[in-house]
């Protein structure tokens, strides 16, 4: 079982810059896939970043080169960098876990409660 809670949302200007935490209940958080999905109102549910145990990254082209996933096992916490900011990155952010990158092509097994991000023009 694998619990998950998402902070560092909030309000940034287009342009900006963000951290979002997610912190993971796993005892064996190290062997574990985490990533990000987002939603904005009223649309689907998208992929953000996904990093596995050896530090591989996933990324969809939309947010390539301006978001960065990474983790610090130690701490049970990866972390998404979202640099270069647009009012279209306004969405909550939810992470998502599961025990490999592959699940992230679809449904990852154990989700957080999502973080708002809102992006101002």
């Amino acid at each position: 079982q694998v619990q998950l809670v998402e902070s560092g949302g909030g309000l940034a200007q287009a342009g900006g810059s963000l951290r979002l935490s997610c912190a993971a209940s796993a005892r064996t958080f190290s062997t574990y896939a985490v990533g990000w999905f987002r939603q904005a109102p009223g649309k689907e549910r998208d992929f953000v970043a996904a990093i596995n145990w050896s530090g591989i990254t996933k990324y969809p082209d939309s947010v390539r080169g301006r978001f960065t996933v990474s983790r610090d096992n130690p701490k049970k916490t990866v972390y998404l960098h979202l640099n270069s900011l647009k009012p279209e990155d306004t969405a909550v952010y939810y992470c998502a876990a599961d025990t490999t990158l592959g699940a992230f092509t679809t449904t990852p097994m154990y989700w957080g409660q999502g973080t708002q991000v809102t992006v101002s023009s």
